[in-house]
């Protein structure tokens, strides 16, 4: 069989935090693919440049804000007649322990990993319950394990799959699939940022440095690039998937794999 590219096109796909990283490469895939895409999110001009690039629509709007995402389906469905795929990516915020992490900065954590993906979901059903669509969620390596200090991030990650699982529970019957993806380290602009103050805090000399350090343990030993994720996600938004619903796909290079406990054997060059 050949690379099955005409089974996404002339699909209607919907991407929340399409702006930048592993987002705007998954509006990339699809819209290389003839998908008519749509990115949404909170930032006009990168959403712009995605969308002048790849031919998309591009929506602002707070994901997590219920006339936002109706709005943005609305449009989506006005524009191109349909939806098909809504791929929920927006997320973020959450870097702080339990102990540190004021009311404030714990809606905020919510309201970016959790509120986008449930009121966005919520909002787009009608729309792919009419097309026997599909939704891939991304959540993230922090939803199956825990960092340090990452409270908000770790707790809305982890949410994101038990959403996974309740809509491919209860809309399944209608026809829509719900699956998740995991990824792990990503080079994207957000996780860039997070290296530039990895290595000052370890006193490394370089972001490429400070990447390979974090995913020395890791088996790939790299990070993935946002292309990656992004063909994962292709995959789980079209019908060569067509009987997966509620799975949790871990795209990790392999770091869940690993026992803790006997990375000091490693380290040892046992």
């Amino acid at each position: 069989m050949g690379y099955a590219g005409a089974d996404v096109a002339g699909k209607v796909v919907l991407i929340t935090g399409g702006g930048t990283g592993i987002g705007a490469a998954i509006a990339e895939r699809y819209a290389a693919e003839g998908a008519h895409v749509v990115v949404v999110g909170r930032r006009q001009a990168v959403l712009d440049e995605v969308a002048e690039r790849i031919g998309a629509l591009a929506l602002v709007a707070d994901a997590a804000d219920a006339s936002g995402a109706r709005a943005a389906v609305e449009a989506a469905v006005a524009h191109f007649g349909r939806l098909d795929v809504l791929v929920n990516n927006a997320g973020g915020h959450g870097f702080s322990a339990v102990g540190d992490t004021d009311d404030e900065s714990w809606a905020s954590s919510l309201h970016a990993n959790l509120d986008t993906a449930f009121v966005m979901s919520r909002e787009a059903l009608p729309a792919l319950i009419e097309s026997k669509g599909q939704i891939v969620v991304i959540s993230s390596l922090a939803g199956l394990f825990a960092g340090p200090s990452v409270a908000g991030y770790t707790v809305g990650k982890h949410a994101l799959i038990g959403l996974t699982k309740t809509l491919a529970r209860d809309y399944g019957r209608h026809g829509v699939r719900v699956n998740a993806v995991c990824p792990g380290w990503v080079q994207t602009p957000m996780a860039d940022a997070e290296m530039d103050e990895f290595a000052a805090h370890a006193d490394l000399d370089s972001r490429e440095e400070a990447y390979a350090t974090v995913t020395a343990d890791v088996p790939l030993r790299r990070p993935a690039a946002p292309s990656e994720i992004a063909s994962v996600v292709r995959f789980l938004g079209s019908g060569e998937s067509s009987y997966m619903n509620g799975a949790v796909l871990v795209v990790d290079g392999g770091a869940h794999v690993v026992d803790l406990p006997t990375i000091a054997f490693d380290h040892a060059g046992m």
